[in-house]
């Protein structure tokens, strides 16, 4: 994992510890306060948010205990895990830049390319110039390596 991605994890357990978790012990001893809980909609609809609250909680707990923090700034060389590239499509010649991130802070919009996805695993071992052909589930895609920085 990414530095930057380690803190943004770290970032929303702590949101989730500090804000979300006391707003929802909150909103269940509201909802409690109006009488029957069997059809109190309030009360289960926080309860069903406090079970999501908790199960993100023990997620990002888990991931962030098993994590190992790479940082790319320390890298050079070919393709690896943390570079960020940039590539032009052959047929478009549309050009995309992607970092190559773990799975937990992957997100594509944001241009963090998951590394175990079919155009990371093809783009590892790469180097500047260097052609890649991709089966993707759009069909067959060529991208051509512009350039890889560790930053």
């Amino acid at each position: 994992m990414t530095r930057a991605g380690f803190a943004a994890l770290d970032d929303e357990l702590k949101a989730l510890k500090s804000v979300e978790r006391p707003a929802v012990i909150r909103a269940i001893a509201e909802a409690r306060e109006h009488g029957d809980l069997s059809e109190n909609a309030e009360y289960h609809a926080a309860r069903e948010r406090q079970s999501f609250v908790e199960g993100r909680i023990k997620e990002i707990e888990s991931l962030l205990g098993r994590s190992e923090v790479i940082d790319p700034a320390r890298l050079s060389g070919a393709i690896k895990f943390g570079a960020t590239v940039t590539l032009v499509d052959e047929d478009t010649d549309e050009e995309k830049t992607y970092q190559i991130v773990g799975e937990a802070e992957a997100d594509l919009e944001r241009g963090l390319l998951n590394m175990k996805s079919p155009l990371a695993r093809a783009l590892i071992g790469k180097e500047e110039g260097d052609s890649v052909e991709v089966k993707t589930p759009g069909g067959e895609r060529s991208y051509e390596v512009l350039s890889i920085r560790y930053i």
